[in-house]
């Protein structure tokens, strides 16, 4: 019942909880789609910046090789023009004059001429072609410093005559993201077209020069700029914008925004509602609970106490609930009826049985005294016939017997051993330890009862006058099984006196035939065995009709 309170409860608020899915679905839908759009609009706003900066020093590279003394490759005056202009960029390591086989000209430095950068592939690049070349992440070879190669080649006419190449600063880069600022949360990603970075934020010292991981380095030759959602190497799960490397941009930027930070409202507005949710639930299933318990439970707990003591024999235990607790108290008051009338009912079975006791009793004393009478009768008629007086009254013995275990069970039903052992003593006598028997527990009709105890009281007088009990050596075996809704009962004489088939069917086999009626399907068997008589008695068993026959 309390079950279906809370299910009832739990319904009424069924229709807030869609709300409130509702609503936490369509907020969350808008909000990621505006998450993506910030993030791919975060990401390009600093690829734009990143392209200015490599503009700005193309501009500076372009500009300083029309200068003469660098045209013209003299050392002397070319150190002295680069130096000037270097000191006055911040975001430069050296600028630098190579000839075409990439050995040092002059520098910003001052470092000595003919140091060989024709392994660099910047510098290769450079030759190649008459635009802006920029490198990937290297470290310098003189200074030993992180920086981001950029060369254009010397022209004289249409001639390649040298290299003008320059290092942008990574620490210098670096501030400038961190200086751009970032969101709680973010992240600002720049690498090289083979995915080296070259400026992070947060935790530069931690990322910069290091791979992008393989699962997102195809993120740099996308053919567009696009988002995705992933968890950061920092573990922070963010939405990402990324712009990847193409001919207009030389390097890859991304831009993360974080996810908590992102739908934290959303995240909060969502809590306050479950918050207010579950006080709603609470108060409702408080509720329910308080009018179950009160108006419905306690007194279906009370109607079912009462019929469970009332059924424990307590007979005089009555709800009390009339012109109480409403409808139920109505149901409690015809219970009350109700238990009423099944006293009265109960107190006239029990004068009926009593009665019905005392006359089957009186009828089964006549019919022993009737029995004893025949007996009598039969002594006085065969007086000068022992033999045949005293088989008759064995079997009028037996039946007297199957009359005594039916009584037992006021004529309903009787245990098949119970039968079999009143059957078998007075006939066993002091043979009753050579006697076994051995089977489950069955109940009989009165009729099976009958007709078994004359079939087992005719097998046994003839075991005592003819087979096993003869002997002091024998022995007999009763076994019996249920199969099928039949009893299956085997009779065997072990280690008894050989017996032979009889040439004329007698009175006792003609009783074993016909004892058991036609209803009950009877089968027997007998076999005269060298060491005894074997005999099986199959009968169908339905003690249930039996009983209500009876009834």
């Amino acid at each position: 019942m309390k079950k279906r309170l809370v299910a009832v409860a739990l319904t009424a608020l069924t229709p807030a909880i869609g709300m409130v899915a509702y609503n936490e679905i369509t907020a969350r839908s808008e909000r990621s789609t505006e998450v993506h759009r910030q993030a791919a609009q975060t990401a390009r706003q600093a690829a734009s910046e990143v392209r200015s900066v490599i503009e700005g020093i193309k501009g500076l590279l372009i500009a300083t090789a029309s200068i003469p003394s660098i045209a013209e490759k003299d050392p002397a005056a070319c150190n002295t023009v680069l130096k000037s202009v270097a000191s006055k960029l911040a975001s430069v390591q050296n600028i630098l004059v190579l000839d075409k086989s990439g050995k040092l000209v002059c520098d910003s430095m001052g470092w000595e001429p003919g140091i060989d950068f024709g392994d660099r592939e910047y510098v290769q690049r450079a030759l190649a072609t008459d635009d802006l070349v920029v490198g990937e992440y290297t470290v310098a070879r003189v200074s030993r410093r992180a920086i981001l190669p950029m060369a254009v080649a010397l022209k004289r006419g249409s001639e390649t005559i040298g290299i003008l190449a320059t290092g942008v600063r990574l620490e210098w880069l670096q501030d400038r993201i961190r200086e751009r600022g970032l969101s709680p949360g973010g992240s600002l990603t720049i690498a090289d077209r083979k995915g080296v970075i070259l400026a992070r934020n947060p935790e530069p010292e931690k990322f910069v020069g290091t791979r992008i991981p393989d699962q997102y380095q195809p993120l740099l030759s996308a053919e567009q700029p696009g988002t995705i959602e992933l968890f950061s190497q920092d573990g922070t799960k963010r939405i990402m914008g990324y712009t990847p490397v193409s001919d207009t941009n030389p390097l890859y930027v991304s831009t993360g925004l974080s996810e908590s930070v992102a739908f934290g409202p959303i995240d909060r507005a969502s809590l306050t509602g479950l918050i207010m949710m579950a006080i709603g639930a609470a108060l409702a299933l408080s509720a329910a609970f308080y009018v179950g318990n009160r108006f419905i439970l306690n007194p279906i707990n009370q109607i079912v106490s009462v019929l469970q003591r009332w059924r424990d024999g307590e007979v005089d235990a009555r709800t009390q609930m009339r012109g109480q607790h409403g409808e139920l108290g109505q149901v409690g008051a015809s219970v009350d009826g109700l238990l009423d009338e099944l006293e009265v009912r109960r107190r006239e079975t029990v004068r009926s049985d009593n009665q019905r006791t005392l006359m089957a009793k009186e009828m089964s004393h006549r019919v022993k005294n009737t029995m004893a009478i025949i007996q009598a009768i039969a002594r006085q008629t065969f007086k000068n016939r022992s033999e045949e007086n005293a088989v008759f009254a064995s079997r009028v013995g037996a039946l007297a017997g199957a009359f005594d275990v039916l009584q037992s069970e006021d004529w309903k039903a009787a245990d098949i051993r119970e039968v079999l052992v009143r059957t078998l003593s007075p006939v066993g006598g002091e043979r009753s330890e050579g006697i076994t028997l051995s089977g489950p527990a069955c109940l009989l009709g009165p009729e099976a009862v009958t007709a078994l105890s004359l079939v087992v009281h005719e097998l046994a007088t003839n075991a005592l006058k003819y087979g096993a009990l003869s002997e002091a050596t024998g022995r007999l075996e009763v076994l019996w099984r249920q199969n099928d809704g039949r009893i299956e009962l085997d009779w065997r004489e072990i280690d008894g006196p050989a017996v032979k088939t009889p040439e004329n069917e007698g009175f006792g086999s003609k009783l074993i035939r016909n004892a058991f009626p036609p209803t009950m399907e009877p089968k027997s068997e007998t076999e005269y065995a060298a060491d005894g008589l074997k005999f099986h008695l199959s009968f169908v068993l339905n003690p249930t009709d039996d009983l209500e026959e009876h009834s």
